[in-house]
């Protein structure tokens, strides 16, 4: 592991201590956000599954209806009636967090009971039968499924993409600037435990000569006291 270029010094050691500190808790912290995401994004994975199969069903009966409306009242009749121009849809968009995911929200347009508000047909009901009423009726029943849908697979997209960055965080910190911090950590301690025994040692050192010296001079002043007697 890369051990930091720094000076070994206590302040130094300080900094890195509470550095390690900060790291361990970010560590934490993105892990629980981590598999918080992902305990939403499995789940939201089956709801969009279980969205998607209904969805198709709704469109699948509304082509089944709409083959039987050009049947009935032929090709030319159906694509004339469909392209004549209705009330625009209007749909709201607004925005959605979830765990720091930004995602966009549509929602269809919807009546006092919470159904999806019906549209005025855009051709004159003389002109073809009910087959055509029915298609366009489940149409427009699947288009608020239709939105919900794409809304959810985007998210599933979003949450996916910061799932793995918030993966890369986490392993960063564990795998490198945690194990990094340490390892200065340890290596400072080290060199300041050394550098505090070689102090020590030379203090002993100094303690032995100053000791030496007052032996050495009793011993010169004793017998300059018997060279006298």
């Amino acid at each position: 592991m890369t051990i930091m270029r720094v000076n070994p010094n206590r302040m130094e050691l300080l900094r890195l201590k509470e550095q390690l500190r900060v790291a361990r808790r970010g560590h934490k912290l993105l892990k629980d956000k981590r598999d918080e995401l992902m305990r939403q994004f499995l789940a939201l994975v089956l709801e969009v599954d279980e969205l998607r199969r209904e969805t198709e069903k709704i469109i699948e009966r509304a082509h089944k209806e709409m083959m039987l409306a050009r049947a009935v009242n032929g090709p030319l009749l159906i694509d004339g009636a469909l392209m004549a121009e209705g009330h625009p849809l209007c749909v709201t968009v607004s925005r959605e967090n979830t765990m720091s995911v930004q995602t966009p929200v549509i929602l269809f347009p919807q009546d006092p009971e919470g159904k999806a508000r019906k549209i005025t047909l855009p051709y004159g009901l003389t002109s073809v039968t009910g087959e055509l009423d029915q298609a366009v009726d489940s149409l427009h029943e699947a288009l608020p499924f239709m939105m919900k849908l794409a809304t959810l697979e985007h998210k599933v997209h979003l949450m996916a993409a910061e799932i793995e960055r918030t993966r890369r965080r986490v392993n960063s910190l564990e795998y490198v600037m945690i194990p990094s911090l340490e390892e200065t950590i340890r290596s400072i301690t080290m060199k300041m435990d050394e550098n505090e025994r070689g102090n020590l040692t030379r203090l002993m050192k100094v303690k032995d000569m100053i000791v030496e010296q007052e032996i050495e001079k009793r011993r010169r002043h004793m017998e300059e006291r018997r060279s006298q007697l």
